[in-house]
């Protein structure tokens, strides 16, 4: 059985599942309804009282929307900062945290960091393995956004095809990326640091001139303005990293001697084997080597038990708030008891009573649960944006299998529940319901 359920497509699995969830509610409902058309009478009960039945319904739409707009993030989050991390094979810095050099190197996130020193960006960039070295420099910026140095090299490699203009060629240019709002042509200023500390006069007098564009990536580079590495270190009074008598071509090699440091190297090796290599070899006392995909997916391991926690989280929110509506269906049989005395005076068996009882509340759950899907796609939508905007990480979300899951069964599960006050209204006395 194991094997025939391997040999199934993903989808027929999940397909599958979705059913096996739903069939507790259908079997019930099978069971329940058996032998009577309750239709027009269900539907004139929902019409009689239809503000309330509104509520409840509404309550369980945004109860199922949320829940599911809020777990279907984690996965589109993951694979945003998968898509953000590809370009980026592996990164050498000097030793410290990993998770905080990816931070800087990869997501631009401000950090303290030692450097790497001349002798040791020199021997990785002359390891035969190598296919591409590129320091990558950062501590400036322009209203809020990070100036990272760089080499032309690297620009050509994070965006092969500019939607705008053309690499840098000279060190007072300048790429802009896609969301930064400066037109080619302009010029900027860069000031030391970021955020609060940024000393705005700290580099008066020279300024950038904006040569080309990056097209959109979905990533925090699109917010960043990429510069030659040679113009960040003479800003900042270190030289240019080369020796004397240099023709300003940019990313040449560098001169160990005149090597200011950098925080970050990025290496693309010639093939996988070589990247492990490398990242074995300059695992040293003055260098760390990691893969950023290796960092990202112990952070989705955790980000996966968060997920397991917040679909049970979730579950529960949603049995509560429907065990409140069963509650309130409970008080609201109440209210069309005598209704139901009625029926039962007419001559309509307990099961019928039972049956429509039911039918009331698991047609509210259902629409509810429906409407939820709906409100879903809207929450994950907004959360999306406003995850995009507030981490300049392209976060794409889409309710998926999990989360049909998670609602069939939340159905299946409301439906259960859902006998308690259709057995209750069974047993309720007719005379005195009949007396008011």
């Amino acid at each position: 059985m194991r094997d025939l359920w391997q040999m199934l497509p993903n989808w027929g699995q999940d397909s599958l599942l979705l059913l096996a969830l739903l069939a507790p509610a259908a079997l019930i409902g099978a069971l329940v309804l058996r032998g009577f058309r309750l239709g027009p009478l269900l539907r004139g009960l929902i019409r009689r009282q239809l503000w309330i039945s509104a509520v409840f319904t509404l309550l369980i739409a945004v109860s199922v929307g949320l829940g599911v707009g809020l777990i279907a993030q984690e996965r589109g989050l993951r694979q945003g900062t998968a898509q953000a991390a590809a370009k980026f094979d592996l990164v050498i810095a000097a030793p410290g945290s990993e998770f905080t050099a990816m931070l800087a190197a990869v997501y631009l996130q401000p950090s303290d960091m030692a450097l790497i020193d001349g002798p040791s960006y020199a021997a990785i960039a002359a390891h035969p393995e190598a296919a591409l070295v590129a320091p990558i420099g950062f501590g400036d910026s322009w209203n809020g956004l990070p100036s990272v140095g760089t080499t032309p090299q690297f620009l050509q490699h994070l965006a092969p095809d500019l939607a705008e203009g053309r690499i840098f060629a000279t060190g007072a240019e300048a790429v802009a990326g896609a969301r930064v709002p400066i037109a080619l042509g302009a010029q900027f200023t860069p000031a030391h640091g970021l955020g609060h500390d940024a000393e705005a006069e700290a580099h008066a007098g020279f300024s950038y001139t904006v040569v080309g564009r990056m097209p959109l990536t979905g990533t925090p580079w699109d917010r960043a303005l990429l510069v030659p590495i040679e113009s960040v270190w003479s800003l900042h009074g270190m030289g240019s990293g080369h020796a004397e008598g240099w023709d300003g071509t940019l990313g040449a090699a560098f001169d160990p001697a005149a090597f200011p440091g950098t925080p970050a190297v990025l290496v693309r090796a010639k093939s996988l084997a070589a990247s492990y290599g490398m990242q074995a070899e300059y695992a040293t006392d003055r260098t760390m080597a990691f893969f950023p995909g290796t960092i990202l997916a112990r952070l989705h391991a955790l980000m996966g038990d968060i997920r397991q926690v917040m679909s049970v989280l979730a579950l529960i929110t949603q049995v509560l708030v429907t065990a409140g509506v069963l509650a309130g269906l409970m008080l609201l049989t109440r209210l069309i008891a005598r209704r139901l005395a009625l029926l039962r005076g007419l001559g309509a068996p307990r099961r019928f009573v039972f049956a429509l009882t039911w039918a009331y509340a698991v047609s509210l759950i259902g629409l509810g649960t429906a409407l939820g899907l709906v409100f879903g796609l809207a929450a994950t939508a907004a959360i999306s944006a406003a995850i995009t905007a507030r981490t300049d990480i392209l976060v794409q979300s889409t309710l998926g299998w999990p989360e049909l899951h998670l609602v069939a069964g939340f159905f299946s599960l409301t439906a259960v529940l859902a006998l308690l006050p259709a057995f209750l209204t069974m047993n309720r006395p007719v005379i005195a319901d009949l007396r008011g």
